[in-house]
């Protein structure tokens, strides 16, 4: 796994004087390791989150939200399969948002997402979020039409007003036990060309290619000043933000894994412990348990 300094250099709290530009997606703190060892040291930190979820789902008295955000071929997808192939099921949801519904553009721009926040003891992952609604409704201003909002609200600070909406509703989520890790896949202009190429012209991966994408692509520059913007608006101690380096996947992948992980060994769940009631009926059942072994119903099974 990676050192915590290393995540830190990652890591936005505050805004203030975050430029996008500061940070290379072809980072990778310079590691020089193959393929072999990388997934290796991967394994490592899915091991270690399965630990640590199932004490989180066995405490179930924190909820933990991931977000990831990005631009197309970035790798989302991969990200969810190979971090998190380690995490229970019955303890992990994964929710992908995409474009709203009818009745979904009838209410405020939080409230889809809120209907698939994580309950406690259990980790949610949002495939794109909230974040939609300063990013993807910015570059389009059709889709902030269609919203139907009050014309008097759609101003030119509509962005800001909504970045504090954010921010006010990730502190609500923190000071109600729902930890909030926001995960920005940085991925440059010149590998989302080579990852789109290759959608094209690998016919098993050809499912996965959109003639959508190339369109979003000639507005990169809008979604830069757009992503540039939302992460330095909503980046906050209680919700931070890691700009993730993806050019190349298995640090980015790595560099997610560590620092869940991380987060996650802070809150430092715990398994439940029994009271003394709890605990002496465990025990009179091992007995009854135990001594139906003697009867004729508890006989060792013949291999």
């Amino acid at each position: 796994m990676l050192k915590d300094e290393l995540i830190k250099r990652f890591m936005v709290t505050n805004g203030e004087k975050f430029r996008l530009a500061d940070f290379d997606p072809g980072d990778t703190v310079g590691l020089d390791i193959d393929k072999e060892e990388a997934r290796e040291l991967l394994a490592a930190g899915t091991r270690r989150l399965h630990a640590l979820q199932e004490r989180l789902y066995a405490e179930g008295r924190w909820a933990v939200l991931i977000v990831l955000q990005a631009m197309d071929a970035a790798g989302k997808d991969g990200m969810i399969e190979h971090v998190m192939s380690g995490i229970n099921p019955q303890g992990c949801e994964v929710t992908s948002f995409k474009a709203p519904s009818i009745v979904e553009l009838r209410h405020d721009f939080l409230w889809r997402t809120t209907c698939a926040l994580p309950q406690r003891g259990h980790i949610g992952i949002f495939n794109r979020s909230y974040y939609e609604e300063v990013l993807v409704a910015r570059v389009h201003p059709e889709i902030l039409a269609k919203q139907n909002l009050p014309p008097s609200l759609v101003k030119e600070d509509i962005w800001k007003d909504r970045y504090d909406s954010i921010r006010d509703f990730e502190r609500h989520l923190a000071r109600n036990g729902t930890l909030v890790l926001k995960f920005f896949l940085h991925v440059s202009k010149g590998e989302q060309r080579r990852r789109l190429l290759e959608r094209i012209d690998e016919p098993a991966k050809n499912w996965k290619f959109d003639a959508g994408d190339l369109a979003e692509r000639k507005r990169w520059p809008d979604y830069m000043n757009a992503y540039e913007e939302a992460l330095a608006g909503t980046a906050t101690k209680h919700a931070p933000w890691y700009v993730v380096p993806a050019d190349n996947k298995w640090f980015s992948r790595l560099l997610v894994a560590t620092a869940i992980a991380d987060k996650l060994e802070e809150l430092d769940p715990q398994f439940p412990r029994l009271d003394e009631e709890a605990r002496a009926a465990m025990h009179r059942a091992r007995a009854e348990l135990a001594g139906e072994g003697n009867g004729a119903n508890g006989a060792k099974r013949k291999s």
